[in-house]
């Protein structure tokens, strides 16, 4: 258990405990901790050190709702959330519990109504457009289930976009990303459009894009859904890869059972809240 503003918070998924009954207990160091089940207790005992460190992303009491008056929909009700460095994370729930909204909030593409966003200890808040979206050219990697590539650009250009948009000089890597390229099978396509691709090619194309910053924290939402099965689960193994191997944080929006049993943390909201699923954590961590 850590205290924040006199809460109790489990210290691994940062959700409040106060008003959670039969939580477990870890004591570390002469300490006691909190938590909110048999997933985060089994995480915290595994890396102990890890989760007494600062969280890559930390939310707190998030809200967002859209309209106004009696057309008001709340779609997020105050959310608490760690995400730790190096993390796979599957953020999964049914249509319209809030798992897009929550990861629009994640990557600074929206503003909530209220709470806190701090992204590597900063508090975004108070950041200004302009500030907001270098930190997300810097720090994350978008890969999103309709792709969103530039249907008038190449291959090629649309994977170097993020680089032209942070300054980089996009020449002096290009040995670079031609050998990307060449890595997932696309240099044979290099100059053609997107509607001259399959799906699987188009996504790939949205992955190299997504990496082009090297970025700390891929997100991804549904990015497999429109893929058959074969080619989401060789981009889903690109990702996976990506996480275990260079430690990117990796979060992603599922529909797909399979791909949460593979995360490190489940996160399932309901009607705009993160539930407590005792079931799918234990069945994560089950020795």
């Amino acid at each position: 258990m850590i205290e924040e503003n006199d809460k109790k918070i489990d210290p691994v998924c940062g959700m409040y405990l106060d008003d959670f009954p039969d939580l477990k207990k870890i004591s570390h160091n002469g300490r006691d901790y909190l938590f909110c089940g048999e997933g985060c207790a089994k995480r915290f005992e595994l890396k102990p050190e890890k989760f007494l460190g600062q969280p890559i992303i930390k939310i707190r009491s998030l809200r967002k709702h859209f309209g106004m008056g009696e057309s008001k929909t709340d779609v997020l009700r105050s959310v608490d959330l760690n995400i730790w460095p190096g993390d796979f994370v599957a953020i999964i729930g049914a249509s319209g519990s809030g798992k897009s909204t929550l990861l629009n909030m994640i990557g600074l593409l929206d503003w909530p109504n209220s709470g806190k966003i701090f992204i590597k200890g900063r508090d975004t808040e108070n950041f200004g457009g302009e500030e907001r979206a270098l930190l997300r050219t810097k720090t994350f990697g978008f890969v999103f289930q309709q792709y969103n590539l530039i249907p008038w650009l190449s291959v090629y250009d649309n994977i170097v976009l993020p680089m032209i948009f942070s300054g980089e000089n996009v020449k002096l890597k290009d040995e670079q990303i031609k050998r990307s390229i060449e890595q997932v099978g696309l240099t044979s396509r290099v100059t053609h459009r997107p509607y001259e691709l399959s799906g699987g090619e188009q996504q790939r194309v949205a992955l190299l894009r997504a990496l082009a910053n090297d970025p700390e924290i891929i997100i991804g939402d549904e990015p497999t859904g429109n893929l058959d099965s074969k080619t989401g689960n060789e981009i889903l193994k690109m990702l996976i890869e990506l996480n275990q191997t260079q430690g990117k944080t990796l979060i992603i929006v599922t529909h797909d059972a399979d791909i949460a049993e593979q995360a490190e943390e489940v996160i399932v909201l309901k009607d705009g809240q993160i539930m407590r699923d005792q079931r799918i954590h234990q069945k994560i961590y089950a020795e």
